[in-house]
């Protein structure tokens, strides 16, 4: 049996960053990270990463993390060949989650955290603490941080609701030529919503893959070779040479998100957060992460720990509800394909408008007011001025 300060289920970006949090604000915690795997392990993403992130993890004086990589500065969105490409305000990092979960859990162990190989099936509460796998191999705790992925066992455990579930595909493959030094994105025209990328890692290699909303088409739910066929067509010849393919779940955002209360919290995919209009969840993994550490830390502190849930809940949301909002409304809006197309044009037409659609995607930014009026005028006026055409 072994009793802990804070036990983290789970160690991808979420889980590292709740111990990083909870250590940054009261070093002395005892604190274990709980993983059925060894790292570095390998994991499906489309492996971007905003530079919001970055600054998030400077906050707990993690720096320095992917400076032996390249950014991308070049996003491409398209629909049917015709859309937006510019240079992002901020470049974003393409890095294998092999490599970025690796280097976290090796910060959170620096910062005194402990990797245990443990893998979660089941919790129970006691009077005094949190148990997980109640038996001779039982680890304890004080407070617990669920981020154990999109299959969340302490999400279940807690009987919290499931929204919407995108299914995502992703392989390597030697970058195609033309889509060097980009991120590429290319929505579909015939299913909705679904999107395919082609994301240059910096090395000769792009991560490729295709995503889709479970449910919204017949069929049930498409095979491997069925998503891949998917992706060629959208983007041809970028899975010629690819290998590596994994498959994932992805739990989207809604517009309502509110995280249970209590001495078990919920952060990154395990709470629900996934941006419904891109599929990005690193940012959301990593800003609920330290949130949800540094509750941890606060009511321990304060000898208060049924109070963390409420510490952390109230932090979260003022963080990410008003973002939330809008991402839910974004990702409806994106289902339409006028208003896809409008907001391509848009993008097309104005950098203020492709920057604030960057923003929205990728951190916690919202629909501004640039944003609507860019989606009126490209509504009112389709054919004047329209998104040119991207080459492939």
């Amino acid at each position: 049996m072994s009793t802990w300060d804070v036990a983290v289920v789970g160690a991808g970006p979420a889980g590292a960053a709740a111990a990083l949090g909870a250590l940054h604000a009261a070093p002395h915690l005892r604190v274990a990270m709980l993983d059925r795997a060894d790292f570095p392990r390998d994991k499906a993403c489309g492996d971007g990463i905003a530079p919001h992130v970055l600054d998030r993890l400077a906050e707990v004086g993690v720096t320095g993390l992917l400076d032996d990589h390249v950014p991308a500065a070049r996003l491409r969105l398209d629909r049917d060949g015709r859309g937006a490409e510019r240079v992002m305000a901020r470049p974003s990092y393409v890095v294998p989650r092999r490599v970025l979960d690796a280097r976290l859990v090796d910060a959170a162990c620096a910062a005194g955290a402990t990797l245990v190989r443990h893998r979660v099936r089941d919790l129970a509460h006691d009077d005094h603490r949190v148990v997980l796998d109640p038996g001779p191999d039982e680890v304890g705790a004080t407070l617990v941080v669920g981020a154990d992925g999109a299959r969340s066992v302490l999400r279940r455990h807690l009987g919290r609701p499931d929204g919407d579930v995108a299914l995502a595909l992703r392989g390597y493959a030697p970058v195609t030529p033309g889509r060097e030094g980009a991120q590429v994105i290319t929505f579909g025209t015939l299913r909705q919503p679904s999107y395919a990328w082609s994301f240059d890692r910096g090395d000769g290699w792009a991560n490729i893959g295709y995503g889709e909303v479970l449910g919204r088409t017949p069929g049930g739910v498409p095979g491997r070779t069925e998503l891949i066929a998917h992706l060629e067509a959208l983007l041809p010849g970028a899975t010629r040479g690819a290998g590596d393919w994994r498959g994932a779940h992805l739990p989207l955002s809604g517009w309502r998100w509110s995280p249970p209360t209590g001495r078990v919290l919920l952060v990154g995919d395990a709470a629900g957060l996934v941006n419904p209009m891109t599929g990005e969840g690193i940012y959301y993994a990593v800003a609920t992460g330290l949130a949800a550490g540094r509750a941890a830390a606060e009511a321990i502190a304060a000898g208060r720990p049924d109070d963390a849930g409420r510490r952390y809940r109230r932090a979260a949301r003022a963080h990410l509800f008003p973002h939330l909002r809008h991402t839910a409304a974004a990702g409806l809006l994106s289902r339409r394909p006028p208003m896809l197309d409008a907001g391509l044009r848009a993008a097309a037409r104005d950098q203020r408008v492709f920057d604030d659609l960057v923003e929205l995607g990728l951190a916690r930014g919202r629909i501004t007011p640039a944003v609507a009026r860019g989606l009126a005028g490209a509504l009112l006026r389709p054919d004047h001025g329209g998104g040119r055409p991207c080459g492939s």
